[in-house]
Parts: C-alpha cells; sequence; structure tokens
C-alpha cells in the first residue's frame, strides 16, 4: 500500500514531537512543526520541513487552542495530524473538528475516546465485559455527601479519583472519614481547573501496588495485538519516574490474564490505532484490577519498541493511513529487558522545575542506549511546559543488565546550567529493593525515610 499522506502536523512539542517527525521523515512523508513564542528556537522547529508559530507562550493560548492548529493544518496543506501525549491528544472535540476539516486525526475514533477515555466510564465498559475493577463508586459525580456514603460502605482508606485526564491530578488518599468532603471538594475543584469536568469517584486503596499497562494496537479490519506489558511502579505523587519492560517477577498466570483482559476489553469497542491498558496489581493477595485505558501515546512507550522491535509511532501512522496491521501476535517476540527514566529539569531536593539556559549537554550512548530529547547545548528550557527533557532508555539480555547500563548512561549524561534528576535516578536504581525487583507504587517514600534514616546516623 502506498503511503497516503504526504505531510503531517505535529501538534505537539519537545522530545515527543521530535520522536514523531523523525518516524515521518523515515517514512518519507513532510512534518510541519507548530511551536508557541517561547519555542521559536525549539529542535523540533529547527528539524520539521516547514513550521508555523501558534501563539503565545502559554499552552492554552499555543498548544492546546484547537482553531490556531487546525488553521495552521489548513494553511500547510497537512493531511493529517499526531497529537503525540498530552495536550490535545485525548480530546475528542479536536477530533470531532479535525475530521469536519477533512484531516486525518492519528488516533482512535471519537466513540472509542468517549467510552475509553472516561475512567468512570472505561470502568462500566470493564465490568460490563467482566474485566476486574478495584470495589469503588458505581459512577463519577460531584455530590460530596452521595460519596461519603459510598466511601463507608467500601471501608476507608479511599483513593478518589478524576473522571478526565490522568498524570495524578485531583487523586486524594483518604485515611479517615472527616477528612472526606473536603478532599472530595478540593479534588473536584482541581480537575474541573485542569480538565474543565468537575467530576470525580471513588475507589477502595489498595496500599502497596504495582502499576502494570498492557500496549495494544488495533487496524480499522479488527485486528487487534498486545506489545508486552510495561512495569510503572516507579512515581512520585502518581507521576511515573521509572518505567520497564516487560515486568520483571510478575506471576506467569496473572502477567497472561492481564494481558488477556487488555485484549478483551479493547476488542469490546474495536479499538483502533495505539493505547495502554492500565491495571493494579495487588502484591498482598495476588488480584490485578483494571483501572484505566490511555487512547493515545504513552510516555514510555520506548521500552516496549526496545523489547518487541516494534516502532509503534509507525505503526499508528499506518493505521491511520488505513493500511491493516503489519504483524499478528506469534509475530510478536519479545526479548531482553529494558528501562527507562524520565530527566527533568528539576530542583529534587524541593521537587521544583528548574528551567533556565542548558551550559552544557553531552548525551549517553553505548550499545543498547536510547535517548529521546529535544536537548541540545545552549537551548533555553521554558518555564511553561512539563519538566521532562529527556527519556533514557537501555536494553539489556536480563534486567540486571539493563539496570548496569543505565546506572553508567546516567553517569555520562552531562547537563549543565540547569538543575536535573539524574542523582534521584542513580540512587532510585541503586536502592536494594529496586535491584531485586521488588517494587510498588510506594517504594520511593521507602527510599527517601531510608534516607531520612541514615543521615540521622551519621
Amino acid at each position: 500500500m502506498e503511503m497516503p499522506f504526504k505531510k503531517i502536523l505535529i501538534a505537539n512539542r519537545g522530545e515527543i514531537a521530535l520522536r514523531v517527525l523523525r518516524a515521518c521523515h523515515e517514512l518519507g512523508i513532510q512534518t510541519v512543526a507548530v511551536h508557541s513564542t517561547a519555542d521559536a528556537e525549539a529542535l523540533h522547529v529547527k528539524l520539521a520541513t516547514e513550521a508555523v508559530c501558534i501563539g503565545p507562550a502559554p499552552a492554552i493560548d499555543s498548544y492546546l487552542k484547537i482553531d490556531a492548529i487546525l488553521s495552521a493544518a489548513t494553511a500547510t496543506g497537512a493531511q493529517a495530524i499526531h497529537p503525540g501525549y498530552g495536550f490535545l491528544s485525548e480530546n475528542s472535540q479536536f477530533v470531532e473538528i479535525a475530521e469536519r476539516c477533512g484531516i486525518t486525526f492519528i488516533g482512535p475514533t471519537i466513540e472509542q475516546m468517549h467510552t475509553m477515555g472516561d475512567k468512570a466510564r472505561a470502568r462500566e465498559q470493564a465490568v460490563k465485559y467482566g474485566v476486574p475493577v478495584i470495589p469503588g463508586s458505581e459512577g463519577a459525580g460531584t455530590d460530596a455527601e452521595a460519596a461519603f456514603l459510598q466511601a463507608k460502605k467500601l471501608g476507608f482508606p479511599v483513593l478518589i479519583k478524576a473522571s478526565a485526564g490522568g498524570g495524578g491530578r485531583g487523586m486524594k488518599v483518604v485515611d479517615r472519614e472527616e477528612d472526606f468532603v473536603r478532599l472530595f471538594e478540593q479534588a473536584s475543584r482541581e480537575v474541573e481547573a485542569a480538565f474543565k469536568d468537575p467530576n470525580v469517584y471513588v475507589e477502595k486503596l489498595i496500599r502497596k501496588p504495582r502499576h502494570i499497562e498492557v500496549q495494544i494496537l488495533g487496524d480499522h479490519y479488527g485486528n487487534l495485538i498486545h506489545l508486552g506489558e510495561r512495569d510503572c511502579s516507579m512515581q512520585r505523587r502518581y507521576q511515573k519516574l521509572v518505567e520497564e519492560a516487560p515486568a520483571f517477577g510478575l506471576p506467569e498466570d496473572v502477567r497472561l490474564k492481564i494481558r488477556e483482559s487488555a485484549l478483551k476489553l479493547a476488542g469490546s469497542i474495536n479499538y483502533r490505532n495505539a493505547g495502554t491498558m492500565e491495571f493494579l496489581y495487588d502484591t498482598e493477595t495476588g488480584e490485578y484490577y483494571f483501572i484505566e485505558m490511555n487512547t493515545r501515546l504513552q510516555v514510555e512507550h520506548p521500552v516496549t519498541e526496545m523489547i518487541s522491535d516494534v516502532d509503534i509511532v509507525k505503526e499508528q501512522i499506518w493505521i491511520a493511513a488505513g493500511r491493516p496491521l503489519a504483524y499478528k501476535q506469534e509475530d510478536i517476540v519479545l526479548s531482553g529487558h529494558a528501562i527507562e527514566v524520565r530527566v527533568n529539569a528539576e530542583d529534587s531536593v524541593r521537587q521544583l522545575p528548574s528551567p533556565g539556559r542548558v551550559l552544557g549537554y553531552h548525551p549517553p550512548g553505548g550499545n543498547g542506549v536510547r535517548v529521546d530529547s529535544a536537548l541540545y547545548d545552549r537551548y533555553f528550557v521554558p518555564p511553561y511546559y512539563d519538566s521532562m527533557i529527556a527519556k533514557i532508555i537501555t536494553r539489556g539480555r536480563t534486567r540486571e543488565e539493563a539496570i548496569k547500563k543505565m546506572l553508567v548512561a546516567l553517569d555520562e549524561c552531562i547537563v549543565e546550567g540547569i538543575s536535573t534528576n539524574l542523582d534521584l535516578h542513580r540512587k532510585i536504581l541503586s536502592y536494594p529493593a529496586f535491584v531485586s525487583g521488588k517494587v510498588h507504587t510506594k517504594l520511593l517514600e521507602e527510599i527517601n525515610s531510608a534516607d531520612s534514616s541514615n543521615e540521622k546516623v551519621l
């Protein structure tokens, strides 16, 4: 099949814009970079076939400006838009308007996004098709008193979650009954400000789960495959820091059931393009639960690419172009182990962003080392966007080898002029529980506690 897209607009910035741009160029497709005034010197702007400024620095006036992005697509003759992740990647209104303009959205359908992009509706879909979910409220809403009654039935502690959006926004752990209404209303306000949707719901809290997700690909013809699972348990305030594939030490029967559940749920809506089914695995009971679906490309997709040898972004583009999947499930052979760390421009002690001018940059390299970054020497990291400036990915024949490669890569990585979280990653990857594979979503708290105890001894 001949590629019908001659030009694709990339509605994003930073490393993911560059990642999509490379895939397009390898496929012989011209690219349009859109950018804010703050990103005029960004690498994706420099390397794209052409670039269009779409507004001032704040994302709401540029990267979230639907009319500006679609005007740029129309003016440049782009036949398709790749949204990357974040920004408008899960905005059904954006998809609808793009389709009215005759522009292909590289992602799922509006209906699929509507069903699975909302956590409460996705939960209902899972229940309908027999995929296990965490005990919780039947639906989302803003009635704190009604939610409190549901929370009492579940038993404290409980977790309050946003119906829309992600990234831990609005997520609150409630240990005591007397704190519930206050935290519920606070969560509702937070998610309304972030996603323009105040609806939240309540789930029973699992204290030390593992966060497991399955990468899937589906086409227009009902073909659906998975590319194995990732472990994304290493988190700070529900934000992922380290991801790896496959999930080390997961019981094999659970691994197979999670993969089967992911395909079953995706198949229930005839899902197309790339998506990720997310689960929690209770390390105490051995049970697993579906929690949500991301109807887009994930930040951590490189670890799956490293062990499957599948270019997920190219597959996204081909699926949107109407070609059947290039792979059957039996073609997917997972080999080795891959680890990814997210390098942020941040003061890790105060846990605050650290924007500024890069006065020296040297990325790591070597066999089995990949760096996804839009950073370059003398680049100014703007203060307006997410603080992630790079992803370092290593692959080894074993998990132990991948960890050792990552520690070397972290030592080789030089970013001067701004603060980064490289030391935090060295600490995580050297911690005995992480090295032995005993990971869970609260492990960083354990690491920080051990640090504090050591400091007191000294």
